[in-house]
């Protein structure tokens, strides 16, 4: 390229670059980068989104669920998913179907008080004497008759929570559990996932049908 065509392209090279400054200013200026952006981490920002509701915060923590029990060799067809950032008065312990991928049934359940006379929000604990909720998944063993008449013994298998049997963490009713959603805070426990004595009687069979273990996930 000779000096004279050189000097010749030169106001068009330069004008060039202004036009892709300009666009890159019109870039960041309009928001565009950003929402590209988004797009790029759209699988992490979908999943905040999703969990922002109780009922899809649920969906996603059955379809980890399923991965679990698959791997495992636990009931595939049922588990039973506990929600505590909800409260007490609602209904929090679900019943999930993994073949219809949806809600069964759902009841009341309380958390640990951890020893105190009434418990001010949530606190969790997995030591023996702790009286607190340990958050963790629990494989549902044996029935027997207890304390608080049936009641099911229950394996932690996090490290949150691997002290429940030590701890005598069972899966039992009590009649200060409501059968029904209230507005209230409902009664509180030493630990032990309780619920109502009719919703016992909903889990009862599911559990001592299943001839695999069934997934019991509080979190």
């Amino acid at each position: 390229m000779d000096r004279l065509t050189f000097f010749m392209l030169r106001p068009r090279v330069l004008l060039l670059i202004f036009l892709l400054l300009l666009s890159f200013t019109w870039l960041f200026s309009s928001g565009l980068w950003k929402r590209a952006k988004t797009g790029w981490d759209g699988d992490k920002s979908e999943r905040r989104q999703i969990a922002d509701s109780p009922l899809k915060k649920m969906k996603l923590k059955a379809a980890d669920a399923k991965l679990f029990v698959q791997q495992q060799g636990y009931n595939e067809t049922i588990c039973f998913l506990v929600d505590m950032s909800l409260a007490s008065g609602q209904n929090r312990f679900f019943i999930f179907d993994f073949k219809k991928d949806s809600l069964q049934n759902s009841g009341l359940v309380t958390h640990g008080r951890c020893n105190q006379y009434w418990l001010e929000g949530r606190k969790y604990g997995n030591t023996v004497g702790c009286g607190c909720t340990s958050l963790g998944k629990y494989k549902i063993g044996h029935s027997y008759s207890g304390r608080f008449g049936l009641a099911y013994k229950l394996y932690g298998l996090d490290k949150t929570n691997d002290k429940a049997f030590e701890r005598f963490v069972v899966l039992h009713s009590h009649e200060c559990v409501p059968e029904t959603e209230v507005k209230e805070e409902i009664c509180q426990s030493d630990g032990c996932p309780t619920v109502s004595p009719g919703f016992l009687q909903e889990l009862k069979p599911i559990i001592n049908s299943s001839k695999k273990p069934i997934l019991l996930w509080i979190y």
